[in-house]
């Protein structure tokens, strides 16, 4: 009989534990969901990322090296492809193709997208932008 009590007393006192309700005190603070100012995306190269502002579209080849001096960071693109009063957190993003060279940058505001190229000989690297057709007819 004492057995069956005390598991009931458990019982009912983990039950209430649970059925407590949670104050704003007691919730944690939500983290700033906002996109980051910058970023790196990979490359199919180990030791090559591309770093992106992704508020106005400016880009950095890095690469990093663990045994000798080959780390760089070498300027893709120094060109603002928006101004001040128009960029903002995020609004840049690349997007890989199956070229380990190659990735697209998308403005995610007015659409408009470049060919990335990297490469560890300057005279390959561009940025070349992407645009629309003018002929519509053959969609």
């Amino acid at each position: 009989m004492k057995k069956t009590t005390l598991l009931f007393i458990l019982f009912l006192t983990g039950l209430m534990a649970c059925s407590t309700p949670v104050t704003p005190e007691d919730k944690p603070k939500q983290q700033n969901n906002a996109a980051p100012a910058f970023q790196l995306f990979p490359t199919t190269n180990m030791w090559t990322f591309i770093k992106l502002d992704t508020r106005n579209g400016r880009m950095w080849q890095v690469q990093y090296d663990i045994q000798g001096d080959d780390r760089m960071e070498v300027v893709l693109n120094e060109n603002y492809l928006a101004g001040n009063d128009s960029a903002g957190n995020g609004r840049f993003t690349l997007y890989s193709t199956k070229n380990m060279y190659t990735f697209i940058l998308l403005d995610q505001h007015d659409g408009r997208m470049w060919q990335v190229q990297w490469a560890i000989d300057v005279d390959q690297r561009l940025v070349i932008p992407i645009n629309p057709t003018q002929n519509s007819t053959n969609l």
